[in-house]
């Protein structure tokens, strides 16, 4: 390391060290069962609470080993997904009712797109998408539209409150973009669809748990989320729907079960929607995820999203600080925005060779994933990632990049599906690569 680059890394941990000395959140990492690897990854798979295990073996060895079928009125199961939907409401700007946990995040899109579409009048038969979406909402608004006889129209995410016109019914928009980081504007964009007549169908999975969401102030009409990533509710845990209270009584889902039935203990061969949030339900709820989610949830007593909100802005500003100053220079580019009001709690970087990249960073305790052909993902999830943890991946990353001890790393090194046979082929560490799904967790291999 030259004298000039010591230097800076020398004031860059000066300013960790008195950073995570002043952290307001610091206290809550002791939360989270974590360990001496930098976990980066909180945007595909949160960390898990100290909370859950204990739950877990309670609702296993007690509620359902000794209560068993007592259980869905004793031990509160058959109301667990409006009483958990009502703990994850302060989180994304909801009043209790309107919440409700189930299913995943690709079903709830389903539900939500559909229902859109009925609401509107039957002139409007275009349905809107950010052409960058992540590939699920993609094709299931390619399939709703299918189902209903409507079109689909894909434009850039900036366009699409200019896009909607007299024809479109719905359009749906990812708060943050899965690949880049960049946040777009929630209340603008919604606040635009309904000038034009449209309704709005908000996807919040890589917002809700790390920036403040108000979708009531902001009048949004339908939302869904998962919760396994910056929520920490498990691997495969349940996603949430959001409908606003004004259109519960209009809302009419493609997916109409016993479980969302006004009676449903009755077994009427008619249905008849339940009122209110239970509208959203389908089938029998998912209980052991659920309650896995519902501990996991305890970690948020006590925490301002604002805070949350800071601390994240904080942090990928000294992220990108430690880079800017560490990293040789053109080996890593920043893709996510500068400015605070378009980015959310992730950085990503444009970085040859990606997929090898990650897996040596993953080798030497750095987690995050990547995206291919080309972008090194970094999920910062405020109520554990430490400044200290930040520098450090900055560091490991640079020398890396600067061909480090232990590494092959060259610039356009081919991804880690195409690396058989060199030398990291055989080494066990799973590298979190290219194959989320909004119903499976991210970042899996």
């Amino acid at each position: 390391m030259s004298e000039a680059v010591a230097a800076r890394d020398a004031a860059l941990q000066g300013r960790a060290d008195a950073l995570d000395a002043a952290d307001p959140l610091a206290a809550v990492r002791d939360r989270f069962v974590l360990d001496d690897t930098v976990y980066l990854d909180g945007n595909s798979l949160g960390a898990l609470p100290t909370a859950v295990l204990p739950r877990l073996s309670d609702v296993v060895t007690r509620e359902w080993g000794e209560l068993r079928i007592r259980s869905w009125e004793e031990s509160g199961w058959w109301t667990a997904p409006e009483r958990i939907g009502d703990r994850i409401a302060p989180l994304v700007g909801a009043a209790p009712g309107q919440v409700v946990v189930g299913d995943s995040t690709s079903v709830n899109v389903f539900k939500a797109l559909v229902a859109a579409v009925r609401m509107a009048p039957a002139d409007r038969t275009e349905i809107l998408v950010d052409a960058a979406t992540f590939p699920t909402d993609g094709y299931i608004a390619a399939s709703a539209a299918r189902l209903t006889g409507h079109t689909v129209r894909a434009v850039d995410a900036a366009e699409i409150a200019d896009a909607a016109g007299d024809r479109t019914a719905v359009a749906l928009v990812n708060h943050v973009d899965y690949r880049t980081g960049r946040l777009h504007d929630l209340s603008a964009v919604t606040a635009a669809l309904h000038a034009a007549g449209a309704l709005a169908v908000w996807d919040l999975c890589h917002s809700a748990g790390a920036l403040p969401v108000a979708l009531d102030a902001d009048g949004v009409d339908l939302a869904v989320g998962c919760t396994y990533k910056y929520l920490n509710g498990g691997p495969g845990a349940p996603a949430y729907l959001y409908v606003r209270r004004e259109l519960q009584p209009r809302f009419d889902s493609p997916l109409p079960g016993w479980n969302s039935h006004a009676d449903p203990f009755g077994m009427a061969p008619q249905y008849a929607p339940a009122d209110g949030a239970p509208r959203g339900r389908v089938g029998t709820p998912e209980i052991l995820s659920l309650l896995a989610l519902d501990a996991a949830l305890d970690v948020w007593d006590g925490v301002a999203v604002a805070d949350v909100r800071a601390k994240s802005l904080a942090l990928t500003d000294f992220f990108l600080d430690c880079v800017a100053a560490l990293v040789p220079y053109g080996r890593a580019e920043p893709i996510t925005p500068a400015d605070h009001a378009e980015r959310g709690s992730q950085v990503s970087l444009r970085c040859a060779g990606a997929g090898e990249v990650m897996r040596e960073l993953t080798a030497r305790g750095i987690v995050g994933d990547y995206r291919r052909p080309d972008v090194l993902r970094f999920g910062f999830t405020p109520l554990y990632t430490r400044y200290a943890d930040a520098l450090r991946a900055a560091r490991v990353l640079a020398d890396v990049l600067a061909g480090g001890p232990d590494t092959t790393v060259a610039a356009g090194t081919a991804d880690a599906g195409d690396t058989a046979g060199t030398a990291h082929a055989a080494r066990p560490t799973a590298v979190p690569q290219e194959t989320e799904t909004l119903d499976v967790p991210e970042g899996t291999t």
